[in-house]
């Protein structure tokens, strides 16, 4: 195991790395059924894709989630491979089948609530969550997302396109077929899905880029490789009113190094321009491993 500044690097095998991803795939399924079962189901919340038809028609004709979800995925994922191509692979064909399997195994839990609002909320994070992880692993758990891809392919409309509108006439048929109200937790479920796939793809470390212009840029430069420890990249850059060449230092920071960097510049040229962004994620030494 070799040591970076800010985290270790561990090289895994590619056997380890293989068995990591189907485990991925597997804990991500199992998160998402689990989810559905006990918090998503018992309150009638049709959040979008292959599940929410599934609460739709188990509520209307009292058909079995799990099986609805086969029915559905499993022609999806064999259209996906001829229409699309055959690099879905196995992995997302594990998904496919496995997440109904949890589904049906797991359909006797008790609810851990009945009070819609927090169905909505913990089941948008447990799916969120559970969809993380299966992204993860390099696959998906097919459904909604291969028909956009396939509406997507012969439309010409955008993918994200594809998938809000296939997600929001599931929720509109869930608004009609409960209530309003039930589409509306429908929507704060899927929103909150939405966001936490996000927080575990690219995870809670936020990080600031900053671009600095100044009249001492050695001194500035010479501060942050030697006070900061981090690098720093000089661009190419002219300013608009003088057409002088006015290099630009960009350096990346932690948000608990950002102060120090800030006050190192303002004590070497308080006339400094600084320009601070978020960046929510930094790949390479001293940061995160790629």
């Amino acid at each position: 195991m070799k040591r970076k500044r800010g985290f270790f690097q561990l090289q895994l095998h590619p056997k380890i790395e293989w068995i990591s991803e189907y485990l991925y795939i597997l804990a991500g399924s199992a998160v998402i059924g689990i989810a559905f079962n006990v918090f998503l189901l018992p309150n009638r919340i049709a959040s979008g894709g292959v599940s929410g038809i599934s609460t739709i028609l188990d509520s209307v004709v009292g058909w079995e989630p799990a099986y609805v979800q086969w029915a559905f995925n499993i022609p999806l994922f064999i259209a996906g491979v001829l229409l699309l191509g055959k690099h879905f692979g196995i992995k997302t064909l594990v998904g496919t089948i496995f997440l109904p399997f949890i589904v049906l195994s797991t359909k006797n839990l008790e609810p851990w609530t009945m009070e819609p609002l927090l169905g909505a909320l913990f089941g948008g994070i447990g799916v969120g969550l559970g969809l993380g992880l299966v992204f993860r692993g390099k696959a998906s758990t097919g459904g909604t997302d291969l028909a956009a891809q396939i509406i997507n392919k012969y439309t010409g409309l955008t993918l994200g396109t594809c998938v809000a509108i296939i997600d929001g006439l599931i929720v509109l048929s869930a608004a009609i077929v409960f209530d309003i109200e039930r589409g509306l937790y429908a929507l704060i479920a899927l929103y909150v899905t939405t966001k936490t796939i996000d927080l575990v793809q690219v995870g809670l470390g936020r990080s600031k880029m900053t671009m600095i212009i100044s009249n001492q840029q050695a001194e500035i430069q010479e501060g942050i490789l030697n006070k900061i420890d981090r690098g720093v990249t000089k661009l190419s850059a002219y300013g608009g009113y003088t057409d002088h060449e006015r290099p630009i230092l960009m350096c990346v920071v932690d948000q608990t190094e950002f102060t120090k960097l800030k006050q190192l510049v303002k004590s070497i040229d308080p006339t400094a321009f600084i320009v601070v962004m978020d960046a929510s994620e930094v790949l390479g030494e001293g940061f995160k491993r790629p």
